[in-house]
């Protein structure tokens, strides 16, 4: 047992809650302000595509970078355009995004490099050491700075006043539009990030539908942190440990089932948003515009 419990086991949690964490902190912002993102795996799996196109185009990873990090803004550009602006429904929109974002990457891999499965093996980004890339102390690091920018600014109040009352915010002049578009957006760019980690970060090429729902993982790590940058924090570590779990069981041959083991996270994906959803404190203007129709 002490084994299972080592050093690799916790640099593949880092791995694993890494991107997570981009996502979830980015969907955190979104909610923040009162905009609800299912969208994020969408934003995600296209910002993974663009991070491998902009790579191989031009044999930097940098570069790759940030085309995934403009891609997943763009997005959700289109996604604060139809909740904010065209006051549609925001669940309906997400799910939207998403399906635009799994139809329109497998479409332009085939067109970019003529097969269906993925790209071929493109630059990647720098590692640090036992696996990890220069990414992960970056996930990390934006925890505190979204916590400092949303409890102890200006700028963070007014974006929890957009999310909380959203009409009284407005009634005293407060431009709620543009907080809730600014967050969408900074939302989509770190969910581009979190793209742009799995496919030239933690591996080498972009392959069809390769987040495998971690968008939504993370929107389910944003609940069960309570919409806080701390319990967020702590809850990519657990869903990340999860995943990581998988790594060990297999290397250490141990006698469990690796379909239980490969489900873990999608579990705690379930119990984060129906056990402990009563509990949680979402902001009360989530999902709601800011005047009356």
């Amino acid at each position: 047992m002490l084994d299972f419990f080592s050093i690799a086991l916790l640099t593949a949690t880092l791995r694993m809650a890494a991107p997570l964490l981009f996502v979830a902190l980015g969907g955190l912002l979104s909610e923040r302000s009162g905009v609800i993102n299912i969208a994020l795996e969408g934003l995600m799996l296209m910002g993974a595509f663009a991070a491998a196109a902009g790579s191989y185009a031009t044999g930097n990873a940098f570069f790759g970078l940030f085309a995934g990090i403009v891609a997943g803004a763009l997005l959700a550009c289109v996604h604060a355009f139809w909740c904010v602006t065209l006051r549609a429904d925001q669940i309906v929109t997400g799910t939207a995004i998403v399906l635009l974002s799994t139809g329109l990457t497998a479409f332009l891999v085939l067109q970019i490099w003529d097969t269906a499965g993925g790209s071929p093996s493109v630059e990647r980004l720098p590692a640090i050491g036992r696996g990890l890339n220069i990414l992960v102390p970056v996930a990390f690091a934006l925890v505190p700075i979204v916590h400092y920018v949303l409890f102890r600014t200006t700028l963070g109040l007014r974006i929890m006043a957009a999310g909380e009352h959203p009409r009284a915010a407005e009634s005293v002049g407060l431009d709620v539009a543009r907080y809730r578009y600014g967050c969408v957006i900074a939302s989509g760019a770190l969910a581009g990030m979190g793209g742009a980690y799995l496919s030239i970060g933690d591996l080498s090429g972009f392959t069809t539908e390769m987040t495998a729902g971690r968008g939504f993982i993370a929107l389910a790590a944003v609940i069960f942190g309570n919409w806080t940058p701390l319990g967020t924090l702590g809850a990519t570590l657990l869903f990340g440990a999860a995943q990581a779990a998988r790594f060990q069981v297999q290397a250490l041959n141990f006698p469990v089932s690796q379909d239980l083991i490969i489900a873990l996270p999608y579990i705690f994906t379930l119990v984060a948003i129906t056990g402990l959803v009563r509990r949680s404190g979402a902001p009360a203007g989530l999902g709601k515009h800011a005047t009356a129709e």
